[in-house]
């Protein structure tokens, strides 16, 4: 297995912990806590043997970033609406109830195989992988690696909350024009703001309204736990909304539809938008209908 990056440790070098060192050696890993991520994975090599993070590092030693080791993914001959892509990464438009990865055949992962270019870059990936989740339901933008360099400064930049997400969600209930949820997850601190676009009558839940999401962390489920926990819950939301109020098959009224970011090589501000999907404003539209012709004196 060829190694990704290689790095020979110059004559006069100060005795230093390997990874306080090489992070500063190795393009692809820029970060301190990056490093040490990729020493635990087994992707550090010091002289041909497996390094830790309490290795010190000794002028003359060989020092090698190798690619994880991992079993292929079968590709899934499903398309995949691409709306970039270049050799080091690309962007796609997930459909909701796909997962992103997993143990099933169905996912994210294995339909890349199918709708991605091989990466051309010296550091290219065995193959393109997500560098952050949409849950199964969610819908919308999911940015893929297909570098290694990429990879690494994709994952930097969602640390280091580089990344803007915006998301679009139907919520259950009349909510305030604008707000700021801010309640930790899982011990964790945890805030989005929302913004309102639209609100409806409903015969069945009194009001819905369409929100503009925009998470300022990354919780697990945080826009789905947070929009639940102040008595809005987002639409068709079976998990946490406790009796599955509205679901009727429609699935999760939740997407992902614009994300700014730093491209990892060109250092160009990158920033996609798209709509959602089409059955957010049909389901509004036919429930507001309802409601007038229910209404009528």
């Amino acid at each position: 297995m060829r190694p990704i990056e290689s790095h020979i440790v110059p004559p006069g070098t100060a005795r230093e912990r390997l990874s306080d060192y090489a992070h500063r050696v190795f393009q692809s890993v820029p970060s301190r806590k990056g490093m040490k991520k990729a020493i635990k994975a087994g992707a550090i090599f010091v002289d041909g043997r497996p390094g830790h993070t309490g290795h010190w590092v000794l002028p003359g030693q060989r020092i090698e970033l190798m690619p994880p080791a991992q079993a292929p993914p079968k590709a899934l001959a499903l398309p995949l609406e691409v709306l970039y892509e270049d050799t080091h990464l690309a962007l796609i438009n997930k459909p909701a109830g796909l997962p992103t990865s997993g143990n099933r055949y169905r996912t994210v992962v294995n339909a890349l195989q199918y709708n991605l270019s091989p990466s051309e870059a010296t550091d290219a990936l065995p193959w393109p992988r997500p560098v952050h989740r949409l849950d199964a339901l969610t819908s919308g933008l999911l940015l893929i690696a297909k570098s290694h360099s990429a990879a690494m400064n994709l994952g930097q930049q969602f640390e280091e909350k580089g990344v803007r997400k915006t998301y679009q969600a139907v919520a259950v209930g009349k909510t305030a024009a604008k707000g700021t949820v801010k309640k930790a997850i899982d011990g964790q601190e945890a805030m989005t703001e929302f913004r309102l676009l639209r609100q409806v009558p409903s015969l069945q839940a009194e009001w819905l309204s369409l929100l503009e999401l925009y998470p300022r962390t990354g919780r697990t489920h945080q826009l789905r736990r947070h929009l639940a926990g102040i008595g809005h819950p987002i639409l068709g939301d079976g998990l946490y909304t406790g009796d599955g109020l509205l679901l009727k098959g429609k699935g999760l009224f939740l997407s992902a539809v614009a994300l700014e970011f730093t491209h990892p090589i060109s250092r160009q501000t990158l920033n996609f938008t798209i709509q959602p999907p089409k059955k957010f404003k049909s389901f509004l539209d036919r429930t507001e209908r309802r409601w007038k012709q229910f209404n009528r004196d």
